[in-house]
């Protein structure tokens, strides 16, 4: 089921309701920006207009020039990008998607890169160790801030015709991360660089209270030998950071030159140094955070109207962020391509005071910790559910004696080629016995299988290559995952296999049966939800429970008994122990733990069977092919 008429790499994004010079949905606009900043012209551009646009013409004169789009119908989408939202690129052959905003964008750099590797300063943009919103927004509240709840307020905002408006909290929130000290590496040299500075001024505030007593009345000239004194200690005083943070963005990367601090200041502790300030968003450095987040607040800024002078109050630093990213190299070219003249913000001087944390952090941080009946430890908690009538509950495995026939299997299927040892490679093999004997009895011809967070592809390519009646789609986060096994597929030569390189909450096609081989912590708790909104049966081996914590989107308990039950802080001591499952430690030990995943993955169960689902937890056969063996079973019973 491949697109073969697909020769380019192409990149699909949504338009919407067209306002005044702006792009919409931001996404689109964002990517705009960021394909101008990059000069990206390997990328074939398709606009896919939603059905609150009107005349399409009207877009295509915002696309900036230097960017040739087409424009297609969603019904002419290929049929991954259809299980998905936008933005999306697929690879020539039409089997490979990259969607969602994050994905996509550090893709079109790692495009840009691949094109000319003399852009270090494209690369940098990705930060010091490449993962700059490389986590998905599911677990990373700053990658949800700025590649979600940012965009969705401004465009709620510039949406609103009910005149004055509040700041969005989102935009608030970000004002309020901008004031927390920077940690960078190697920052320790540049504190105390900055401290040398400091010292050096200090001595030149000295010299100028001594010019003012000499100088008493003096002629002009002296007035303006005191001016230029002043305005370059001003100038010392606010520079070093944004000094430094533009040294990294030049394309020839030239090291800055730093002269060696005294000896004073080398001796000083580093607790003792003065904190570094923020210039870009994500700290001292322009990285892609900056390049998402400056269509979003340069259209929020520029419809604040005659409000802005007030609003712009309770926003300094951001409105001092929005003046070094005109600074940078690079930007005000991306800006005039796609139609966004610089404001001239009025600079506003940020009180020194750190912002104390909202109601709900403090809530977070010390959740239950005054709660006058929580017990320690498993065995209390554990006996607190007997007494209510909770306790694990294993089912038999349905299939336990059903295994593949591996010698038959071609080697890119087998385990052993995703560069296991062949002890590793045996209990690989043990665990997709247990799933896809399952599977096999649940999966009828015509069937879509989705193989949540699968890594190297170990359980969707089998589950390919062994049910070549049905379509089977990877959806995995890591890229480098994914393509390992694209590689193992295309010695295959399957052609029944999609591979979409996405967060979880970016995939809407419809299936009808999901499996997840240890989906870490609250991992599994998504695909469970994803699994019930599409009607779809799953079955699911959970891993990390000691990852397990409330998010936005889930608290813990999950079930109504459980919660009737086991306190949040209660229900986190089950998840922590068990975890105590390896081999090394005592029989004892690793029961409690058993039991400690049984007790968690009930509450699942339980969870689920309140949306009308018939659900199982058994064990994967033998015990010794995973210290996690759980099998969380589960189909629709409507």
């Amino acid at each position: 089921m491949r697109n073969v008429g697909i020769d380019d790499e192409c990149l699909y994004l949504e338009i919407s309701n067209y306002m005044e010079d702006r792009i919409f949905p931001l996404h689109t606009s964002i990517v705009l920006f960021l394909m101008s900043y990059c000069d990206t012209t390997s990328l074939k551009v398709f606009l896919v207009p939603n059905k609150n646009v009107a005349d399409c013409t009207l877009w295509m004169k915002k696309v900036p020039a230097n960017i040739p789009a087409s424009i297609i119908s969603d019904q002419e989408l290929p049929h991954v990008v259809q299980s998905c939202r936008l933005p999306a690129v697929v690879e020539k052959n039409g089997n490979f998607c990259r969607a969602g905003l994050a994905v996509v964008l550090r893709y079109i750099i790692h495009k840009t890169c691949e094109a000319d590797c003399n852009r270090k300063d494209i690369s940098e943009l990705l930060g010091f160790k490449k993962t700059c919103l490389k986590a998905c927004a599911e677990v990373s509240q700053w990658t949800k801030l700025c590649e979600i709840s940012i965009p969705l307020a401004v465009e709620s905002f510039l949406g609103n015709s009910h005149g004055h408006q509040n700041i969005p909290h989102e935009i608030l929130h970000l004002e309020q991360k901008l004031r927390e000290p920077v940690h960078v590496h190697n920052d320790d040299k540049i504190r105390r660089q900055k401290l040398q500075e400091w010292t050096k001024n200090k001595n030149k505030e000295s010299f100028i209270k001594e010019f003012d007593r000499g100088a008493g009345s003096c002629d002009e000239g002296v007035d303006i030998t005191k001016d230029l004194i002043e305005e370059n200690l001003d100038t010392e005083k606010t520079n070093l950071e944004l000094r430094s943070a533009l040294s990294k963005l030049t394309v020839e990367q030239i090291p800055a030159v730093t002269s060696r601090e005294q000896s004073c200041i080398r001796k000083v502790k580093t607790t003792d140094l003065p904190p570094l300030e923020h210039v870009f968003a994500e700290g001292l450095y322009f990285t892609l955070t900056d390049i998402v987040l400056f269509p979003c607040l340069h259209y929020f800024f520029d419809s604040l109207g005659d409000c802005q002078e007030q609003m712009l109050k309770a926003l300094p630093l951001l409105s001092r962020w929005y003046r070094h990213v005109q600074e940078v190299p690079g930007v005000k070219k991306a800006a005039v391509s796609c139609g966004i003249r610089f404001l001239n913000l009025p600079a506003t001087s940020p009180s020194s005071s750190m912002l104390t944390p909202s109601s709900s952090d403090r809530k977070d941080k010390n959740t239950e910790t005054t709660d006058p009946h929580f017990r320690g430890g498993p065995r209390p908690t554990m006996n607190k559910l007997e007494e209510n009538g909770i306790s694990a509950r294993f089912t038999s495995h349905p299939f336990p004696l059903l295994s593949q026939n591996w010698s038959s299997f071609p080697l890119s299927a087998h385990p052993i080629e995703g560069n296991l040892s062949s002890e590793r490679a045996l209990r690989k093999q043990q665990q997709l016995d247990n799933i896809i004997s399952i599977v096999t009895k649940l999966a009828k011809p015509g069937d879509t299988i989705v193989d949540f967070c699968s890594g190297g592809g170990h359980l969707g390519i089998v589950l390919a290559h062994t049910l070549s009646s049905c379509q089977v789609i990877l959806v995995e986060n890591k890229e480098e995952s994914l393509v390992r096994a694209r590689d193992r597929c295309d010695v295959l030569g399957l052609q029944n296999i999609w591979f979409l390189q996405t967060n979880l909450d970016y995939f809407t096609g419809p299936f009808q049966i999901g499996v997840a081989l240890h989906a870490c912590g609250v991992a599994t708790d998504m695909v469970i939800d994803h699994c019930i909104m599409a009607n779809a049966a799953f079955v699911i081996c959970p891993c990390c429970y000691g990852f397990i914590q409330n998010t936005v989107k889930y608290t813990f308990p999950r079930s109504q008994k459980f919660k009737s039950v086991l306190s949040y802080k209660e229900h986190m001591i089950l998840c922590r122990f068990a975890d105590q499952t390896a081999v090394q430690l005592p029989a004892e030990r690793r029961l409690i733990g058993k039991n400690c995943m049984g007790l968690v993955d009930l509450d699942r169960a339980w969870s689920a069977e309140e949306h009308g689902y018939k659900v199982y937890v058994t064990s994967m056969e033998p015990d010794s092919c995973s210290p996690k063996n759980n099998l969380i079973v589960g189909s629709c019973s409507v």
